[in-house]
């Protein structure tokens, strides 16, 4: 019987199937953080249990983590709280724990494919939503809650209903300027916000496998923005070379027996998906979002749509989402003023997004106006940006970098946009607060928020190169 790349890595890691109910999925790796995972911890410790593969989980701090002074305590007391907490659960259960100014300390989904913890033909899991990321490598991974966290700690299994399978193609070649991010909002605006509930979706395609292992890494972190339950690309050439050499990757013998799976690991060429749906390269230019969801997206040379092309059931919301950015239906953004601008996240934290902002700003000045936000996705990232001279591209531009965190995607650290203040944010969520209450979002790529904080406005970028 002909299987996807889903169907064969979920079936191989089935424990058990409850009759008319969900699967027992063994979990190759779960990864933790130190906002979802307290009271995981304290259910353990409550029902005097240990975690029964401890060799399989790894705990790190990100979300609460300022991107400043990392060497002195949090001053925000909720968040020292969760990061100390963090630490001390690692420590009382013996786990791997890469604290602040570890190192190997960064964004979760940053830090776990560039460590080569993250391999083809896992399962793997966290409660952070963004756990997506981790299928750009081939592999099933996906977000869960706190009680699924604890039931992960004690068992390594999880209970799971199996979803369907949706394979979206972007075929031919992506234009000039145009990234992995702008794939990523372009098929979201297509796809809407609920258009993926209920599916894990495969990405293929000439474009897909025409990307590096970041762009891959970016374009399957946004799966989760349009319902779906994951994504993943299989693993072929590009991810094999990407996994070589890498610190947790398989060495010798077992490498040679990793590479020779993970070259199995692929849909069958007459596997049938659920849905499947294809887009068209060329039609994809560098993308922004005007409104107050990732799904509220448009090529950044077009006009928001008007209000008789929202279908009548949708426009009180649309109404509203527009009143709370200050935007007009039919309004064009290019030229529009911006106060912010913020490169980073789990989204686009990887030395690929430095150095095309970089690229960019080179030999330019940073508007006086704008507030930049440049963080690195990890501690490594920073460690090449330096290597490859990038923090010196930045500087001569008015740009300062910042320590590893993931910093102003949301609002729970120190970096929060002020009310009412537009952010250019190469983040994965536009919600109303999201980067700060009153904040006004506008997701993009790295190359659309560099031409916004050289010019101090929204800007094709293709106009700068």
């Amino acid at each position: 019987m002909a299987n996807t790349l889903f169907d064969k890595i979920w079936d191989a890691h089935v424990v058990t199937k409850v009759e008319d109910g969900p699967t027992q999925l063994y979990i190759d790796r779960l990864y933790c953080h130190e906002v979802t995972s307290p009271q995981a911890f304290a259910g353990l410790k409550t029902r005097g249990i240990k975690c029964f593969r401890p060799e399989r989980i790894y705990c790190m701090p990100d979300h609460n983590t300022p991107t400043h002074d990392q060497d002195k305590p949090i001053e925000d007391a909720v968040s020292k709280t969760q990061v100390d907490t963090l630490a001390q659960n690692a420590k009382d259960f013996g786990l791997a724990h890469f604290g602040m100014m570890h190192p190997k300390n960064g964004i979760i989904h940053v830090v776990g494919p560039e460590r080569g913890l993250t391999l083809p033909g896992m399962t793997i899991v966290c409660g952070d939503s963004h756990t997506s990321t981790h299928g750009a490598m081939g592999a099933v991974a996906f977000g869960i809650g706190t009680s699924e966290v604890e039931m992960v700690l004690a068992s390594q299994c999880i209970l799971q209903s199996k979803p369907k399978t949706m394979r979206i193609n972007v075929e031919g070649k992506l234009g000039k300027g145009v990234t992995a991010k702008d794939m990523a909002l372009y098929i979201i605006s297509k796809m809407t916000t609920g258009g993926a509930t209920g599916y894990f979706v495969e990405y293929a395609g000439e474009a897909v496998r025409s990307l590096s292992m970041e762009g891959r890494l970016t374009l399957c972190n946004l799966s989760i923005e349009m319902g779906a339950r994951g994504g993943m690309v299989a693993p072929d050439e590009t991810t094999i070379e990407y996994i070589k050499g890498r610190e947790y990757a398989p060495k010798g013998a077992e490498w040679d027996k990793a590479v020779a799976y993970w070259k199995t690991l692929k849909s069958d060429a007459d596997a049938v998906f659920d849905k499947e749906i294809t887009f068209h390269a060329e039609d994809i230019e560098p993308m922004i979002t005007y409104g107050t969801n990732p799904g509220m997206g448009m090529g950044i040379t077009c006009h928001i749509p008007t209000m008789e092309s929202i279908p009548e059931a949708g426009r009180i919301s649309y109404a509203k989402s527009l009143g709370y950015m200050g935007f007009e239906a039919g309004e064009l953004l290019i030229g529009k003023q911006i106060d912010y601008v913020f490169l980073g996240s789990c989204t686009n934290g990887r030395i690929e997004d430095f150095r095309a902002f970089a690229a960019l700003v080179k030999g330019k000045k940073k508007a006086d106006h704008v507030i930049t936000w440049l963080v690195p996705g990890s501690w490594e990232v920073e460690k090449q940006i330096r290597e490859e001279g990038l923090d010196k591209i930045f500087e001569d531009a008015g740009f300062t970098l910042r320590q590893p965190g993931c910093s102003a995607c949301l609002a729970m650290n120190d970096d929060k946009i002020p009310s009412g203040k537009y952010s250019v944010s190469t983040s994965n969520r536009n919600f109303e607060g999201r980067q700060g209450p009153g904040a006004r979002t506008l997701l993009a790529s790295p190359l659309v928020a560099a031409a916004a904080a050289i010019t101090g406005k929204i800007t094709d970028p293709r106009e700068l190169m």
